[in-house]
């Protein structure tokens, strides 16, 4: 028996993983209790590592779809396939006709990481999507304008607070997000056996919630009404207060906020004033208070006025870049480092709908169109890199009919999944355990610095490829070049030893359980772009949208939908895994009692579930952990597509959520998807 200790990238957590093997099978998966970071912590999607590597459905050799079906071709008559549509393409529609969406496994595969990008900014187009804009999109957008960098992303020192309000987050089941934190169930609890209290807002009872000192309801959408309110209280308590000088607007924001009237605040959100005038005394009384919300004020139609107001008020209590507060990282490799402020917003917009860009990406809400829509810079070939877009995206039924329509679409995906099921062309990397892994974008989130180097467990098969072959061979094809290939090993010594820790591969190959390079630390204002923005002009005007849609946030006539996530669901693409599939079905409808009972509803009866865009049908689940008006679905189930081939997917197969959710609905500041609040009417089957 051999043992083998990686970093498991399944999710945000980084978990170290303790990998018992012999006769290249996977024996054992266990935490490893000697990881620098994890301490031990594992969650049951590690175990999918091992159903990933012996799936007998992954994909690992090009296939081609043919009159016949799909069929099995080499490397060389792929990528030179490839290239010549793409060339076709946009030799004949311009460059703009070929469309790139990055699906969210992107980030969790460093090769595809590494070299993805390298040659996806040889098309030169401005059709680039990526699940960003149906994600965290408002957090880049708040850090651009208030810190300088999209990733100066503040994370809450979870292990030295004495008070986190947690709004629209449920690190019980994500491991966090924006957030890395292993073993956050115990780092909440030592925050309860200090004598401290962390509090969580949301419309759901989650599995967060449940563990908190306390827990109110919150109507979906009206959490920039509690967080301006809550800044309002927290002005009126600090009225001594004094910011840094490198801080500017204090004046300007207290002024907005005494003037933002906030006297129907139970009506919008279901919160007392009292409550909130309660809620801020306890976080300003705090020896440290942090605030930090996610998923459910992230993807929403406020989701960048909710980000700003967050980092206000961790500002404003003085709480940022403070022991316990709301901190900065400093990673090994820093996406950061000695980068200037930048234009990154609007420098484009969309055809149709005249969205504007943001970081290089246009709002993936208008890919579907920007497909349908006839005209110069029309797209006409996609490529899909890691993604599920039919089943993770808004209106993905509209989605499914676009990507038929394509004249040309190429997809790098291990499965053959709903949506890759429209390609014409797949080119699947090796993947998992047969790969070396770093998580480049999670350090730079994580609530403690470390750093970590994976190496892979088993060579890959014979004949398949490397994601950083690919992309490196298909670019040499695609330019009639002959580059040396480059490994992601040599890449990551470079920005190690340009890192503010001067590191290189060799003792990250020898430290298996990883090198910690200690807490979160103080470090402002040299890590800042900018001095800190308290009321950037986007955010100031968007504040009229929410006041005049108050009478909206209002009126409950309809059910208001929400998502959920649970601990053993990871998206759309880890469906195929028994051991994260087995047990009963989550692809229910949450429903209040009184809601149920108004409607005549018992447990488990099949309800349809319509929207303005479309209509579901399932199971509806009773349960008091949901709030009256609201209803709640998972994302990433709707396995019933024809033509995929997952078996143990479509054996429970649920439906999506996305076939209900509108396209047309976002926040229009950011452009991020707002799937939380889209109005439905439910009805018996």
């Amino acid at each position: 028996m051999e043992f083998h200790y990686r970093t498991c990238n399944l999710c945000e957590a980084m978990c170290g993983l303790k990998i018992s093997h012999e006769n290249h099978q996977i024996i054992k998966i266990e935490g490893d209790k000697e990881d620098v970071f994890s301490r031990g912590h594992i969650c049951p999607k590690a175990f999918a590592l091992k159903d990933i590597y012996e799936d007998p459905d992954r994909l690992k050799f090009p296939l081609k779809k043919t009159s016949e079906g799909w069929e099995t071709i080499s490397w060389e008559e792929a990528y030179k396939l490839a290239s010549e549509k793409i060339k076709d393409t946009q030799e004949k529609y311009g460059r703009d006709a070929v469309g790139l969406y990055h699906g969210n496994p992107t980030i969790h595969n460093l090769g595809t990481n590494l070299f993805g990008p390298d040659f996806f900014k040889i098309l030169r187009t401005k059709n680039f999507f990526t699940a960003t804009s149906t994600d965290q999109l408002p957090h880049h957008f708040a850090s651009w304008l208030m810190y300088g960098h999209p990733m100066l992303l503040p994370v809450p020192d979870i292990d030295h607070t004495d008070y986190m309000l947690i709004i629209g987050g449920n690190p019980l089941a994500s491991n966090g997000s924006m957030m890395s934190v292993p073993d956050v169930a115990h780092r909440l609890e030592a925050i309860k056996s200090r004598e401290g209290k962390y509090v969580v807002l949301d419309p759901r009872k989650t599995e967060t919630a449940k563990h908190a000192n306390e827990h109110l309801f919150i109507k979906p959408e009206s959490d920039a009404w509690f967080l301006m309110a809550f800044a309002k209280e927290i002005i009126k308590i600090k009225t001594d207060c004094k910011l840094p000088d490198y801080v500017e607007g204090l004046v300007e924001f207290s002024k907005i906020a005494k003037e933002f009237d906030t006297k129907s605040i139970e009506q919008i959100t279901g919160i007392s004033q009292a409550n909130v005038t309660r809620l801020a005394k306890e976080f300003c009384d705090a020896e440290s208070a942090v605030c930090y919300g996610r998923i459910g004020v992230s993807t929403q139609q406020y989701g960048g006025l909710c980000l700003w107001l967050i980092n206000v008020i961790n500002i404003i209590s003085g709480n940022l870049d403070k022991k316990g507060g709301a901190m900065f990282t400093l990673p090994a490799i820093d996406f950061v480092g000695p980068a200037k402020p930048k234009e990154r917003y609007d420098r484009w917009r969309s055809r149709v709908s005249d969205l504007p860009e943001f970081l290089g990406e246009l709002p993936v809400s208008v890919m579907a169109e920007e497909i349908l829509t006839p005209g110069e810079g029309q797209i006409k070939m996609m490529i899909t890199n890691c993604g599920n877009p039919v089943l993770s995206t808004p209106n993905g039924a509209q989605l499914e009919k676009a990507l038929e329509s394509l004249d040309f679409m190429i997809s790098f995906d291990i499965y053959l999944n709903e949506t890759t099921k429209h390609a014409d062309l797949i080119l699947p990397p090796a993947t998992g355990v047969e790969c070396a892994h770093y998580d480049l974008t999670f350090h730079n989130l994580a609530v403690r610095n470390t750093t970590k180097y994976s190496p892979p467990l088993f060579n890959k098969a014979e004949g398949a490829k490397y994601d950083y072959e690919i992309f490196q061979e298909l670019k040499n094809v695609h330019l009639g070049t002959e580059e040396a290939i480059i490994t992601p090993e040599q890449k990551l010594d470079l920005g190690l030893r340009y890192g503010p820790y001067k590191l290189s591969i060799n003792p990250l190959i020898e430290s298996v359980h990883g090198i910690d390079l200690g807490p979160l630390k103080p470090m402002l204002p040299e890590r800042l772009k900018q001095n800190i923005n308290l009321v950037p002009e986007l955010f100031v005007k968007d504040l009229e949208r929410l006041k005049s849609d108050a009478k909206n946030l209002m009126n409950m006539e309809e059910f208001s939908l929400i998502g959920r996530r649970n601990l053993r669901d990871n998206n759309s693409w880890m469906h195929n895994s028994d051991k994260l599939l087995k047990g009963k079905n989550r692809c229910t409808v949450w429903m209040h009692p009184e809601d149920a009972k108004t409607l005549n509803l018992q447990d488990n009866e099949l309800v349809n579930v319509r929207s303005s865009v479309g209509q579901i049908c399932l199971e509806v689940e009773i349960s008091d952990e949901i709030m009256p008006g609201v209803v709640s679905i998972p994302h990433g189930y709707g396995h019933n597509r024809k033509g995929t081939k997952m078996k143990i997917a479509e054996a429970h197969a649920g439906v999506s959520i996305n076939d209900i959710t509108e396209e047309k609905r976002i926040d229009k500041l950011t452009g991020n998807s707002a799937f939380n609040g889209v109005r439905v009417r439910i009805s018996k089957n």
